[in-house]
């Protein structure tokens, strides 16, 4: 398993993380199987997304704030509940094809870490599954 380190910049936030997964598959030499994409933070999760346009990214999260408000009523008393929830919701783990080492992503999509209970440093866990 290889480890990369995020260091999220806000409250709420969408980090493209291709590039660094991407990179990660190169160092490793991986070229046919799967990556699996995962975080161990209960307040944070993992997307595959269109990652040209900025505006998506703000669209997911001012969309999950309406679905989900920080300012809730809730009951968890170190006042992130609202990041659980999103977690939850969300997923913390994607599973992405790789073939002759490269992620098969659409023309369009990238991998996000999304934060919820930032600014925080994170981890990013990947993991292979070799194709026999």
């Amino acid at each position: 398993m290889q480890k990369i380190t995020i260091r999220t910049r806000a409250r709420q936030e969408l980090v493209d993380i291709t590039g660094e997964i991407e990179e990660v598959i190169r160092k490793t030499g991986f070229k046919n199987g799967l990556v699996n994409i995962f975080t161990p933070h209960t307040t944070a999760a993992v997307i595959v997304n269109e990652n040209y346009d900025p505006s998506v990214a703000r669209d997911i999260l001012n969309t999950l704030e309406k679905i989900v408000p920080s300012s809730g009523t809730y009951t968890h008393l170190e006042g992130n509940a609202h990041a659980h929830i999103k977690s939850s919701i969300i997923g913390s783990s994607r599973l992405i094809p790789v073939q002759d080492g490269k992620l098969q992503l659409g023309t369009w999509q990238g991998v996000f870490f999304c934060e919820f209970d930032g600014p925080r440093t994170r981890q990013v866990w990947i993991s292979f599954l070799k194709e026999e």
